[in-house]
């Protein structure tokens, strides 16, 4: 009887032991214990456990957490399951530091944790990727009339990459991407917009815009978009035809397969028939027509855990009449020696590709090429930045340090004519008349749109950048910027120059030693659905280019905002439909007049006025 119950003792035994061990070397069970601080399951140990996910709220498995002792030492690991999920037991009661880790993210921590006697606490965790942490400071610039972000493109790999572990036994954990996929319905995208009103150089008229989207079954994209313009009144070319300009662009994005990086192409073309400047065509005083071409390129990837490079550049090709080509390589490397804190070196050519996420099929600037000697001369620039941001809580900082050097600078102007009177026609403007025989010397007209564009003298200089923003709620944020360093000027404010020739008006503007501040803000207003981008950039009234021109705020001076609205009148409008209104320099402000030799009133003005209006429709 006692040899019975001992047989039958000894199997229950063997069964509970066989099941522990099955139980200890499955996956999740490694996935959620973890490693403890080797004192056993003791009474009285305490246990920490949470979630861990990225910056969009997706749970990250294969991340490792670590428990950290107050002299530093690790006293227990785990990594997450599928769910994101850990545990780590068997810990003794004190203050624990609690860091979490993974591929191309930031390493983040929560420091000071007070551990009691038989506690557990529960610690989420958020883990920023390497090519987010940028995103706290508005240290890109972006036009006004940038696309949404849903339309912006993104590295698919930061937030659906698949994760491989290896145990130490040399059992493969086999698991699937950590984020959902994409729905077959959103992968392909298109939207349709019209635009009118006073429009910026080169973005006169009417503009017919056809965006679409197309995600690949490999994690590519591809991008198309087209800008048929239609012609206004006064928009004609040399034979007196209609003029209207047109802008296609094509794009890819795909993954490198090195370092999680990702490379992304974009092809633009632009036709500008009614742009009008001297000595485009051989043997005229003033001719019509302007193509140009350029092909964006940029390749991301990571150095390590804790360093990022992005490499790229642009090819531009400017035909009229006589051609140019030129090219502008940029380079970005950035630090990240911790998640809150971090160092970034940035060398640029071209004020409008400084970075990966400049490489985008939304609406460019035109080109400008002026002949000069009997070639085209190109703006060429080079600029140079060493900064360091530091990120804490909702809000982050950055200082910067910068030097520039520039052959020829873009400067922008207008008829004062058409500015005081903003009822007045295309057809009433004395530029207009006078085309084609006595366009200045040096200027490319847009008669669309009464504004100019020349080519000043270069200069050099250097300053200093102090930036600051805040998430003033969790889809708005606010920002404020100023920076130093020299800008070309007029003079003194309230001088009116002596009647002169356009090209001595040129030759008189100076580089002089200026200041700019900026406030903005920038979001969705979640109650009424409203996006708004709007900013107030202040400079000397003097100034007629900008201080610190490679900034987030450079293109953007004094009042400027975006507004877009969806429409929803109940059944009556479709889904998706939006409208759009951009406006730059509401108050028309820094504008300084001068007098041609034949009696004209001109000005130069960092950002002449613009309004635009439109609707889009996404299908």
């Amino acid at each position: 009887m006692q040899g019975t119950q001992g047989r039958s003792n000894r199997r229950g035994a063997a069964t509970l032991l066989m099941m522990s061990a099955m139980l200890a070397m499955s996956p999740a069970a490694f996935a959620r214990t973890g490693k403890g601080s080797g004192g056993g399951a003791g009474i009285g140990a305490a246990a920490i456990s949470g979630v861990v996910r990225d910056a969009q709220g997706v749970a990250q498995m294969g991340a490792l957490v670590q428990v950290l002792a107050a002299n530093s030492m690790t006293v227990g690991t785990a990594f997450t399951d599928q769910h994101g999920r850990y545990v780590i037991a068997n810990l003794s009661p004190g203050k624990y530091l609690v860091r979490a880790s993974a591929t191309l993210f930031v390493p983040t921590q929560k420091a000071n944790l007070q551990l009691r006697t038989g506690a557990t606490a529960v610690v989420n965790l958020t883990l920023a990727a390497l090519f987010d942490t940028a995103s706290w400071l508005p240290a890109q610039r972006r036009r006004a009339d940038e696309t949404e972000d849903d339309w912006k493109w993104t590295l698919r790999s930061t937030a659906n990459r698949p994760i491989l572990r290896i145990v130490e036994d040399g059992e493969t954990i086999e698991v699937s991407s950590s984020a959902s996929e994409t729905p077959e319905s959103m992968r392909v995208k298109a939207l349709g917009a019209v635009e009118s009103g006073d429009g910026g150089f080169g973005q006169g008229g009417v503009h017919n815009i056809v965006t679409m989207h197309r995600g690949l079954d490999d994690g590519s994209d591809l991008m198309m978009r087209a800008d048929v313009g239609t012609s206004t009144r006064g928009s004609q070319d040399q034979t007196g035809s209609a003029a209207a300009s047109n802008e296609f662009d094509l794009g890819y994005e795909g993954k490198t397969g090195f370092n999680g990086g990702a490379s992304r192409t974009v092809v633009s073309y632009q036709a500008h028939p009614e742009l009008v400047g001297s000595g485009f065509l051989p043997g005229m005083q003033g001719g019509v027509g302007y193509q140009a071409m350029e092909i964006n390129s940029a390749q991301r990837m990571s150095l390590g855990e804790h360093a990022e490079l992005e490499a790229g550049g642009r090819m531009v090709a400017v035909k009229a009449g006589d051609a140019r080509v030129a090219s502008h390589p940029f380079v970005r490397v950035s630090a990240h020696p911790t998640g809150e804190w971090t160092i970034e070196y940035r060398l640029a050519t071209d004020r409008g590709l400084q970075e990966f996420d400049d490489v985008t099929t939304a609406e460019g600037d035109v080109p400008v090429a002026l002949v000069r000697n009997g070639k085209l001369a190109l703006e060429s620039g080079h600029h140079q930045a060493l900064s360091v941001a530091h990120r804490t809580g909702r809000a982050s900082f950055q200082a910067a340090y910068y030097r520039d050097g520039f052959s020829n600078v873009v400067v922008q102007g207008g008829e004062a004519a058409r500015t005081a009177l903003p009822d007045a026609t295309v057809s009433d403007s004395a530029l207009v008349q006078a085309i084609p025989l006595t366009v200045p010397n040096g200027m490319l007209l847009d008669p669309t749109t009464g504004t100019f564009r020349a080519l000043a003298a270069g200069y050099k200089t250097s300053g200093l950048r102090l930036t600051a923003s805040s998430a003033i709620t969790p889809s708005l944020w606010i920002a404020a910027e100023y920076s130093s360093g020299d800008a070309l000027s007029t003079g003194p404010a309230g001088l009116m120059p002596m009647p002169t020739s356009f090209a001595d008006a040129l030759t008189g503007l100076q580089a002089r030693w200026s200041q700019t501040a900026t406030v903005a803000i920038k979001g969705r207003i979640l109650k009424s659905g409203t996006r708004v981008r709007a900013s107030y950039r202040w400079q000397p009234v003097s100034g007629v280019t900008a201080v610190d021109p490679y900034s987030a705020f450079g293109d953007q001076a004094y009042l400027s905002c975006l507004i877009r609205q969806t429409i929803r009148i109940g059944h009556m409008a479709p889904p998706g439909l939006e409208a759009t209104i951009d406006v730059t320099n509401l108050m028309a402000q820094g504008y300084r007049p001068f007098l041609s030799a034949d009696g004209q009133t001109l000005y130069f003005a960092q950002s002449p006025r613009t309004i635009q209006a439109g609707l889009s429709f996404t299908f």
